[in-house]
């Protein structure tokens, strides 16, 4: 008898590990609020579990969640929307998730095409450059610091960098690791990465790391990256640049 209850429960407590473990997706569709239309390509990321969809010709997605989780829609030229995962999205399916149209008042655009004279050597003196030069020291693992604009003063800044004290990106990265070890998924992700390539915003890199756009500007500041840099990359670019920092962050606190 006893045997018996034994195996019962054991069944019992595998059917709860099995239930626990099972992957669970909500589906759902998203519809322009003004008109009710669906919407095609708006992109769906879970904040969580740092993944991403993107919707269909007619609106509809998938993707992984749980309850709790935070689904977070983009689109351009719609106001974001953020949403939490309840028992009924998932139990019920086929959700309608309603999107805004940003109003924007468009101002005059005065085009300044280059002056071009036909002669190679003097076109070519006036393309615009990156005014951020980025230095790197032989014999140190840093992949470089960013010195700014391109005057003598500028490679002071990369010597100060050798000086910048770890404690000082502590307050930094040491407060906020978890949100930091999403850095990781994210790159692995090429659907994110496609679309963080995209973006200029910081929208998204904000939401998913739980950051506002202070904090991400003074990490990328105090990791040795001009305002040139912070101002004129896509998120792709920043992403790279917040991981690359981490990394060295945490190779110095072993």
């Amino acid at each position: 008898m006893i045997k018996q209850v034994c195996l019962f429960l054991l069944g019992i407590c595998g059917s709860w590990v099995m239930a626990q473990e099972q992957v669970q997706y909500l589906n759902g569709v998203v519809e322009k609020e003004s008109t009710g239309f669906p919407m095609e390509s708006v992109h769906v990321l879970n904040l969580n579990k740092v993944i991403g969809a993107t919707t269909d010709t007619k609106g509809n997605f998938e993707i992984e969640a749980q309850v709790n989780d935070t689904l977070y829609f983009s689109y351009l030229g719609y106001k974001s929307l953020k949403v939490a995962v309840t028992q009924d999205m998932i139990k019920f399916g086929n959700s309608k998730f309603q999107i805004t149209q940003l109003a924007f008042a468009l101002e005059e655009i005065i085009l300044r095409p280059y002056q071009l004279t036909g002669y190679l050597d003097i076109d070519v003196k006036n393309v615009p450059i990156n005014s951020a030069g980025r230095y790197r020291i032989p014999g140190l693992s840093s992949a470089g610091y960013e010195g700014g604009d391109r005057n003598p003063n500028a490679i002071s800044k990369t010597f100060a960098a050798l000086f910048n004290p770890v404690d000082f990106l502590h307050n930094l990265f040491g407060n906020k690791g978890i949100q930091m070890q999403k850095l990781k998924k994210m790159r692995e992700d090429d659907g994110l990465k496609n679309l963080l390539a995209s973006k200029f915003d910081r929208e998204i890199i904000t939401q998913l790391l739980n950051l506002d756009r202070v904090d991400l500007d003074e990490i990328l500041r105090n990791c040795n990256y001009s305002d040139a840099f912070i101002k004129e990359s896509n998120d792709l670019q920043i992403m790279e640049a917040i991981s690359g920092c981490y990394q060295e962050y945490r190779v110095l606190q072993l």
